[in-house]
């Protein structure tokens, strides 16, 4: 017997999550598909009526992104420029009626290579909430996401909450797809400076389909900090280690195009992010 619930709060839910293995449904927008033609054989636990997941609240050094919490919520709140890049990610993520009802945290759960919203939380050092009957315990996301469909999820947790800390400087997304919208990503950018008296002093960079999780990007980092904001970010761009991806080949792209074009992508988020200055800042198409 197949069994589905859904809770109105919170505790609730947790409860039903503790007392065996349920599969939960949050947006629901990559929940059928993956299901494929097989038949359908798990507990079906619906946490749509979790009102009290869904909002951005702002604490003193923190973000609070409920796990219910669409695109289209992060699309609208007013949010500082560091998140832009998270809400340009927001606008990729399929079309407007999937943002309408697609979670962030289901996001994140899908675990999938190309996940539109990675990134753009991995610039932002965001970290997951995972809770359960027994406690709440915090994760930075790399450690959460551990490979394709993979997640540090235990029996009985669910993800409540996204936390970010109060971030500073300006950030920008660049997704290359085979064409312009509604379309998996080849590869994918967010990038995110601080830059003061004309000079970056702060860098993250995170890029996306690439490797089986996105990955922040060290040596670019590094390449950037102290540099000053103009068009020679680009350059060193060009010229900074990436050893922290792996791309594969499939229909959407080979491994090599995939390392030519994101060191592109990777100049082109960087160099909108620093602001207004070069005509390369247009989007990949």
């Amino acid at each position: 017997m197949i069994r589905y619930a859904k809770p109105t709060t919170v505790d609730e839910a947790l409860a039903l999550l503790g007392e065996g293995a349920w599969r939960i449904l949050a947006g629901g927008t990559d929940f059928y598909p993956a299901q494929g033609a097989k038949p359908f054989r798990d507990n079906v636990l619906d946490i749509n009526g979790l009102t009290s997941l869904r909002g951005i609240l702002e604490t003193d050094d923190h973000f609070v992104i409920g796990a219910r919490t669409t695109w289209t919520d992060i699309i609208r709140h007013p949010l500082p420029p560091a998140f832009d890049a998270l809400k340009q990610a927001a606008r990729e993520v399929g079309s407007p009626q999937i943002q309408n009802v697609a979670s962030v945290a289901g996001n994140l759960c899908n675990a999938s290579p190309a996940a539109d919203g990675v990134p753009g939380l991995l610039i932002l050092d965001a970290e997951v909430e995972l809770s359960s009957t027994a406690a709440t315990r915090h994760l930075p996301l790399p450690d959460f996401i551990l490979g394709n469909r993979r997640t540090a999820l235990k029996p009985g947790e669910m993800v409540t909450a996204i936390r970010v800390p109060k971030p500073a400087g300006t950030s920008a997304f660049v997704k290359l797809g085979a064409r312009r919208y509604l379309v998996i990503s080849i590869a994918m950018a967010a990038a995110r400076l601080v830059v003061e008296n004309g000079t970056v002093t702060e860098a993250a960079v995170a890029v996306g389909s690439c490797s089986a999780v996105a990955k922040r990007l060290a040596g670019v980092e590094r390449a950037l900090r102290g540099r000053r904001a103009d068009d020679g970010l680009a350059a060193a761009v060009k010229s900074a280690p990436m050893t922290e991806l792996s791309p594969i080949a499939d229909v959407r792209g080979s491994a090599e195009y995939r390392l030519d074009a994101v060191r592109e992508i990777v100049a082109r988020a960087v160099l909108t992010a620093a602001g207004p200055m070069t005509d390369l800042t247009v989007a990949a198409a």
